[in-house]
């Protein structure tokens, strides 16, 4: 079955549930300061979780686009991805454990036809000290479905020390079945949502021997073993709970937060331990394999090298679409990472010309029917990955003359790390390189400096996006709506055709990427400030309306991406009377009146690219 099948198959059978189907909120979040991307589903329907009414109601359901950074060094094997699609159904205070359950076990075994004997679940095993109880209804549910199909599901503990224990159906503590964005229970900050929850595996039983050839061959193989035999495919959250001060206590409603992988999906609808066969990465595939004259899965060297460079080109392509542009911080360095990482590894598969051109294009034709603004955006997207492509080469180059000149005795941990951080020359080359030369490296000294230097960054990362996840602080929501201000004064001052391209905003400081292709004057930088301090002065309104989108746009209410917004949506107004500054589309909080604002003031402007740019300010 092909992914976009499986992809239409379950929205048409969650809008048969009455479900409402949401677009795809942008990788790049808005007004989460504390992370870099949308890693979940769940992620851009927090507020809404948290009890906010969402305009479209309380079934909702999508296919959302996410990228987990942390995953970059896991890609290489059969099953990780750093970008990916999950398939999404919320109920927000509706149906919970007996619905949700029923239907998605009808999905997988129904729609998708899922041979239910290789179909495992798990479920939370309950923690005294959380006061939260073990999880026996999602247990007595699951054995009804099975045992509507003729299965007498068994029920296990202890599956990590015990193995599977010819069970279907297994206990696990928070460790592996609780979720929420901060993952275990104790790492999670006040006020982020979270709740036990119930996974979905695929067991690839015909490749058995995977556990055998595996670093876990003598440890009992179960479902959360990590040698390939089982893939988890779907978790259906019942995101109950929220963190206070002294443990946990009830969210004001009951909530639903399925994820499904459409990769994972795909793989198992066509019992394929391998997602890298999956029909997403087929032409990007082909490419790869007519430039380097290789075939894919020919031997495991070269099989992790394809894989890498199908992932990495794939999540690069999305993330410049969105807006993260190659850089050297915030998600223009995952984006640069990924680009570079690709590129060294088609080096290794002999690609040494510049290629990605083409390879974006694969990715681009395969989603476009579904995500059409990629075609739109097409020549955007490959000018900046490669022109990343050609500097990287040249840094190759660099480094190999600087490796040359390093290469006559034994390479130091500094020189080493020197050649990594001066000239972005990849560790494992230096490793590899000296290796066919018959020279050490002082890797021990290198990985101890590596050590430090990664741990600096994310400190630097964590002063740099503080404050609370999907923040809704007092002094954010003031900036929120001082965003609002500060657009529709670019337009009045530069012109109408200036729009938004990304907004990150703290508690400390608004940060605003918007079209334009020069550097701003002191005149206009000081012409902007005047006119949005003006409006702040006069204490204007503000106030929102839902409406549909269509009705929206006949009023002149701007938006970042039309893909963004559901059939339904807010339109918040700033107005003094009759006199409207700002009409815009946008999920909220603001404040009621700008006079509280205080005095807005912009603190830096600088390119983030071609054509963009990027205003730091406050308010004092």
């Amino acid at each position: 079955m092909l992914s976009e099948e499986i992809r239409r198959k379950y929205l048409d059978f969650f809008a048969d549930k009455n479900h409402c189907i949401i677009p795809s909120a942008s990788l790049i979040p808005e007004n989460d300061p504390t992370t870099l991307f949308t890693g979940s589903g769940m992620q851009p329907l927090v507020p809404y979780l948290l009890g906010e009414r969402h305009p479209l109601g309380r079934r909702l359901a999508d296919s959302q686009k996410c990228f987990r950074s942390k995953d970059i060094d896991d890609v290489g094997d059969n099953r990780h991805t750093t970008f990916f699609e999950m398939l999404g159904n919320w109920s927000l205070g509706d149906y919970f454990k007996k619905e949700q359950i029923n239907w998605v076990f009808e999905f997988l075994t129904k729609e998708l036809k899922l041979n239910p004997e290789k179909i495992f679940v798990t479920v939370f095993s309950g923690n005294e000290h959380l006061n939260i109880p073990k999880d026996n209804v999602s247990v007595k549910l699951w054995k009804e479905n099975f045992k509507k199909l003729g299965i007498d599901a068994k029920v296990v503990d202890s599956a990590e020390e015990k193995g599977l224990q010819n069970g279907k159906i297994f206990y696990y503590n928070e460790e592996k079945n609780w979720w929420s964005r901060s993952g275990m229970p104790d790492n999670m900050p006040i006020n982020e949502p979270g709740g036990p929850d119930s996974e979905i595996f695929w067991d690839f039983r015909e490749n058995l021997r995977l556990h055998e050839n595996s670093p876990w061959k003598n440890k009992p193989c179960h479902v959360n073993c990590d040698c390939g035999r089982f893939l988890e495919i779907g978790n259906s959250v019942f995101m109950e709970y929220k963190k206070a001060e002294n443990g946990f206590i009830r969210l004001s409603q009951q909530n639903v937060d399925f994820g499904g992988g459409l990769e994972r999906l795909t793989a198992a609808s066509n019992d394929d331990f391998d997602i890298f066969n999956c029909d997403f990465f087929a032409p990007l595939k082909e490419v790869i394999e007519n430039i380097s004259n290789k075939k894919y899965g020919t031997s495991q060297k070269e099989t992790k090298s394809f894989r890498i460079i199908l992932d990495h080109l794939r999540a690069a392509t999305f993330l410049v679409a969105d807006g993260a542009f190659p850089s050297n911080k915030g998600q223009g360095y995952f984006a640069r990472r990924l680009i570079r990482r690709a590129i060294r590894f088609a080096y290794k598969l002999g690609i040494d010309k510049d290629f990605t051109d083409i390879a974006i294009t694969a990715v681009i034709n395969k989603y476009n029917n579904y995500y059409p603004y990629l075609d739109k955006n097409k020549e955007n997207i490959i000018n900046n990955i490669s022109e990343e492509e050609r500097k990287f080469r040249k840094t190759l180059e660099n480094g190999l003359k600087i490796f040359e000149k390093l290469s006559h005795d034994n390479i130091t941990g500094k020189d080493a790390f020197d050649l990594y951080q001066s000239y972005g020359f990849p560790a494992e080359m230096i490793i590899e390189l000296a290796r066919e030369k018959n020279i050490n490296v002082d890797v021990k000294d290198f990985e101890k400096l590596l050590y430090e230097h990664r741990n600096l960054s994310r400190t630097s990362s964590a002063g740099m996006f503080k404050g609370g996840l999907a923040d809704t602080s007092e002094q954010t929501i003031e900036l929120h709506t001082a965003a609002h201000l500060f657009l529709a004064a670019l337009k009045k001052i530069l012109n109408n055709e200036v729009n938004q391209k990304g907004s990150n905003i703290t508690a400390e400081r608004l940060r605003f990427d918007f079209s334009y292709d020069k550097k701003l004057t002191e005149k206009q930088i000081s012409d902007i400030e005047h006119m949005v301090n003006q409006i702040i002065k006069e204490g204007y309104k503000v106030r929102f309306e839902e409406m549909d989108l269509a009705d929206a746009k006949k009023i002149g209410a701007t938006g970042v991406f039309d893909s963004k917004y559901g059939e339904k949506v807010k339109v918040y107004t700033i107005s003094n009377g009759k006199n409207i500054f700002s009409k815009e589309i946008c999920g909220g909080p603001h404040v009621d009146k700008t006079s509280v604002l205080g005095t807005f003031k912009i603190i830096k402007e600088e390119s983030v690219s071609s054509g963009v740019r990027r205003i730091k300010a406050v308010l004092k």
